[in-house]
């Protein structure tokens, strides 16, 4: 056991009594994407990190933590998975405060972990099991894999030319979890008759069926536009990790679509969740379905 563990068990005590587990998940986090940067700069480009390589480097280098208390399972080019098995802070100041880490850990350093990834290369993404958890398992099984956008939001492309077949406006969204996609689906507002329903909400709503759990944290929204404030603000309720679209609101309103023109990361900035937006992605194929 480290020397000054004690004072980290204490520390972390007071932490969990004085504040919330959002500004938690924000303190730590901005702390994270802050040595990522100072460690890490990248010249204003994304460089392409593995997942080895994001792992090293968030528990060897910024952690300070030995090889063998992460043992390995499997590794792949795409992907990385480990026990964690190192004297956890965390885990000791939840056990003396009677708390339950599966909900502490989701809430206060799953994003955190995962802007410490995006930092690096936003299409790494960091996974934790809530049944493999310590102390509920000897162990906490963990996760670093890539996911390719692009083919992801070919997929949401697909749904908005199903949408436009069907009569409707032309939108598509994705809904994914490490590998799985939980929501795939274009908006059917004009078949249906319904102004709500939005290629997101459709998405969102068959990941939160698929899940049996309105917390969405740790997936993926792709959608082939930047989402609507409507549908911002139900990423917002359903806390997704992160929004990832193609082409913006600006454009399609100067394409001449009806749009409300409040940006995601606006929605986003004012909500009291932590969620990352990410534009651009095949952005000329996605402005394509709307010219």
């Amino acid at each position: 056991m480290p020397e000054n563990f004690e004072a980290k068990v204490e520390q972390q005590i007071e932490r969990l009594k004085r504040a919330s587990c959002q500004e938690i998940e924000k303190e730590v986090a901005q702390k994270r994407m802050d040595w990522v940067t100072q460690n890490h700069p990248m010249d204003g480009k994304t460089a392409h990190i593995s997942p080895r390589q994001a792992f090293e480097a968030l528990f060897f280098d910024y952690m300070g933590l030995p090889a063998n208390e992460l043992p390995v399972l499997s590794e792949t080019e795409t992907e990385i998975v480990w026990h964690s098995l190192n004297p956890c802070p965390t885990l000791e100041a939840t056990r003396r405060l009677d708390l339950d880490t599966r909900q502490v850990c989701r809430a206060a350093y799953e994003k955190s972990t995962q802007a410490f990834l995006s930092q690096l290369d936003p299409q790494l993404r960091f996974l934790r099991s809530y049944e493999e958890i310590r102390p509920y398992s000897k162990h906490c099984l963990e996760r670093i894999m890539r996911v390719d956008f692009a083919a992801m939001m070919k997929l949401a492309i697909e749904e908005a030319r199903a949408s436009r077949l069907e009569g409707n406006k032309g939108y598509g969204a994705v809904v994914l979890l490490g590998h799985e996609i939980l929501g795939k689906a274009h908006d059917t507002a004009a078949t249906e008759k319904d102004p709500s329903l939005h290629a997101e909400v459709n998405a969102i709503r068959q990941a939160v069926q698929a899940l049996g759990d309105s917390n969405l944290s740790g997936t993926i929204l792709f959608s082939t536009c930047e989402p609507c404030p409507m549908c911002s603000s139900l990423a917002v309720w359903a806390n997704l990790t992160s929004i990832v679209y193609g082409v913006s609101i600006e454009e399609t309103v100067q394409m001449g679509k009806s749009r409300i023109q409040v940006r995601a990361k606006e929605i986003v900035g004012q909500s009291p969740v932590m969620i990352e937006v990410i534009g651009d992605v095949l952005r000329e194929e996605c402005r394509a379905l709307y010219s």
